[in-house]
């Protein structure tokens, strides 16, 4: 091989490695721009992804929002915004507050164990009974309405009850002793009744209720939402000093069955109390 052949195949070589380390470092480039421009959307996204979700959390919930809606009082209630509601025979000399908060487990006990003998009372002209119904399980703190933190189903349960009560007071309780019978209410960490659709079933238990098309309608439009909020927060500024559920007064005064305060969870402690309640 000649000097000159030898000396062109260096040069061809060290051309085409040249060649090489352009198509390579081009290559190079291209892929650095590739990753800053995905590094920039992926930052982009993010922001935004953070962004959304600071909105989403500031956002105000449905139930914050049904606080300044306007009222839409049931039938059968009294007072501002319906949220008196008193149930009973008119002749009945005195009135049994009863304060109690749907998903609550203590409040179904005692509906379970007492509450036909509170109904035979109130047939009986015994005593009337003003209902005040509370939504604190939901998370609504009293007097600082923190609205959701722990579900909605007290509040949603409470609207369904409103639509009751706009059938009648006897649906009123009919539906109420269905809902804490001890079939259809929930454990308390159980939010079943935020759902329209298990409220609207346990409704079907009671004959006013059952196929009941208006009440149905007025359940899942939440006819009665901003009505349910305006009965919490009846309960939340009582000047009875109630503090929790259930909770029983008569003549300004709660009724206990014992010195640590308790509530008559019986028959015997229930009728104790409110017959020398009635004698007072």
């Amino acid at each position: 091989m000649s000097k000159r052949n030898s000396a062109a195949a260096k040069n061809a070589a060290r051309e085409r490695l040249r060649v090489e380390r352009e198509k390579q470092a081009k290559r190079a480039k291209v892929k650095r721009q590739v990753i800053v421009a995905c590094s920039v959307v992926a930052v982009l996204a993010a922001a935004g992804g953070i962004g959304y979700a600071v909105v989403q959390a500031n956002k105000p919930g449905y139930w914050e929002d049904e606080k300044s809606a306007k009222v839409v009082a049931p039938a059968n209630t009294t007072g501002t915004n319906g949220t008196t509601v008193v149930i009973g025979k008119s002749t009945a000399a005195k009135t049994l507050k009863v304060y109690e908060d749907p998903r609550c487990p203590i409040c179904a006990q005692f509906e379970q164990t007492v509450g036909p003998t509170v109904k035979k009372d109130i047939d009986d002209g015994k005593f009337k009974i003003q209902y005040i119904g509370g939504t604190f399980i939901d998370g609504d703190s009293l007097g600082k309405g923190q609205i959701g933190s722990r579900g909605e189903g007290s509040k949603n349960a409470m609207s369904a009850m409103g639509a009751a009560l706009n059938v009648s007071t006897e649906a009123f309780l009919e539906y109420k002793t269905a809902l804490y019978s001890t079939k259809w209410h929930p454990e308390e960490t159980n939010d079943k009744f935020k759902k329209d659709s298990y409220l609207i079933q346990v409704a079907d238990t009671v004959p006013a209720l059952k196929g009941n098309k208006a009440f149905q309608d007025a359940v899942k439009s939440g006819k009665y939402d901003a009505w349910a909020l305006a009965m919490s927060k009846t309960f939340d500024t009582n000047k009875d000093g109630v503090t929790g559920t259930p909770s029983f007064v008569m003549n300004g005064k709660v009724l206990t069955a014992d010195a640590n305060g308790n509530p008559p969870m019986t028959v015997d402690a229930f009728n104790s109390v409110v017959d020398a309640a009635l004698k007072a």
